[in-house]
């Protein structure tokens, strides 16, 4: 039988395509592009990236019964999932060889044909695949890591430096070219009338409405507060957004102004913005922000540290953060604008996840550069990645430089073409802004009557 990787390299020349020009196309990175065409190794791919490959060439896998036999055509009504692929109803894991002896877990399942015949598919949802890895054999688990897997070894990654640097820096390499053009061509995307105005809406719902200035005052909290209950005082049916972000010592104010609203109050702390002060400052700081009601603490690492590779400082410093955050959850600012490099920014994330933040986010908004959607695209896969190996959700906040509509519809469309539509929630996803509201109610207030508004129809915060 013909090589997997033998046919993915003819498939690749025929559709004249280079192999950094395939790494965009999928979205993987040259160098895997470039593995996966090395013979015997492209078995070892997970079936989601055979399937972004296959489908960048256009090929097409034919589907074979138990006889070995083409299936026909799927007939009209199967289930899918949201992605538009069909959904196996019932599940049953054998050992199949369909590309030789190194290629097993296929999904064994029912057509639907009466009565039922077995057949294979590679057409599975994230579900079936966590499904197939955790029931089959010992051999599958020595090539795939199975979900929970690195969930029991925290204890053992962040037992010292050298296990969490021998962790971090074994984590693959990000392809800065490939990473920058999957993110310039994602911007590119088009979303017009009745998509853009739900665009609209879930961008103002997703937003942390930001004041952090020496001179704010408790009559401009108030302000902000009532702006991000009713953020259109002439339309009711804008949303509110999703949090007030202010000042410690400015959260009691918060909290009094947007009670039972629904609206959090986010507290930044840690000696924000420059995390230079001591453990047992920060940690007061937190418990200050805490006891006056935040429900949200954003604190900032300590990047002198991380960038001299005292990454179990760094570690130690969050988890001992989040031990004071009680109930309130903690957004860790990972400030990549000073990180340097697209590999320190993914480290930087999964040290932060493992410490156990909540989320995390791109910056302080005090440096340039702040969010930019390459950055957001790295931590977006960081995420992802987590919760496939460890089982916990973790949600994203870039923030600073967002300032118009297409800059928040660029973000949106980032997060459900790298995580899909389970970030799209404020819950997992925000904006950190303070401009890019006004923008949002003016483009909002276009699309309702056909004019456009000036600035001096919104509120200037």
């Amino acid at each position: 039988m013909e090589d997997l990787s033998a046919i993915l390299r003819a498939g690749r020349r025929t559709a004249d395509l280079s192999q950094r020009q395939l790494a965009v196309r999928t979205g993987l990175s040259a160098s895997t592009v470039a593995r996966l065409e090395r013979p015997g190794t492209a078995h070892r791919l997970d079936l989601s990236t055979l399937d972004r490959v296959l489908a960048a060439l256009d090929l097409r896998l034919t589907v074979l019964d138990a006889t070995r036999r083409p299936v026909p055509p799927e007939p009209a009504g199967v289930p899918r999932d949201r992605a538009g692929r069909r959904f196996p109803a019932h599940l049953d894991v054998r050992r199949v060889h369909p590309f030789g002896w190194n290629w097993w877990g296929w999904l064994r399942y029912s057509t639907w044909a009466d009565p039922p015949q077995p057949v294979h598919t590679f057409d599975l949802d994230r579900k079936a695949r966590d499904l197939r890895r955790a029931r089959t054999d010992d051999y599958d688990r020595r090539v795939t890591t199975t979900p929970l897997a690195l969930a029991d070894r925290v204890d053992e990654i962040t037992r010292s430096d050298a296990a969490v640097r021998r962790f971090l820096h074994g984590l693959p390499g990000v392809d800065q070219v490939g990473a920058d053009a999957r993110a310039a061509d994602l911007a590119t995307r088009s979303v017009k009338t009745t998509a853009k105005a739900t665009a609209i809406d879930l961008a103002i719902s997703m937003i942390d409405l930001t004041t952090l200035e020496g001179m704010d005052t408790h009559g401009k909290v108030r302000a902000l507060c009532a702006k991000a209950m009713r953020p259109d005082p002439a339309d009711p049916t804008a949303p509110p957004t999703a949090a007030v972000c202010v000042y410690n010592d400015l959260v009691g104010v918060a909290v009094d102004a947007l009670a039972g609203s629904g609206v959090h109050v986010a507290a930044v702390a840690t000696a924000f913005p420059s995390g230079r002060a001591s453990l047992a400052v920060k940690l007061q700081d937190t418990r200050d922000a805490v006891a006056a009601g935040a429900h949200e603490i954003d604190m900032v690492i300590d990047r002198g540290a991380f960038l001299s590779g005292h990454y179990l400082q760094v570690h130690d410093e969050i988890a001992a953060v989040k031990d004071a955050c009680g109930g309130a959850h903690l957004k860790v600012i990972l400030e990549t604008g000073e990180l340097q490099t697209y590999d320190n920014v993914r480290r930087a994330s999964w040290l932060a996840m493992l410490a156990g933040a909540d989320f995390i986010k791109t910056s302080t908004g005090k440096i340039s550069p702040a969010a930019t959607l390459p950055v957001t695209l790295v931590m977006l896969q960081a995420v992802r990645d987590y919760r496939d190996q460890v089982g916990r959700q973790v949600g994203v906040k870039p923030a600073g430089g967002i300032r118009t509509t297409k800059d928040a519809i660029r973000y949106l469309v980032l997060v459900n073409e790298t995580v899909g539509s389970d970030w799209l929630d404020p819950e997992w996803f925000r904006l950190g802004a303070s401009s890019l509201l006004n923008d949002l109610l003016m483009q909002r207030t276009k699309l309702a009557t056909g004019r456009y508004s000036g600035p001096d129809y919104v509120t200037l915060d």
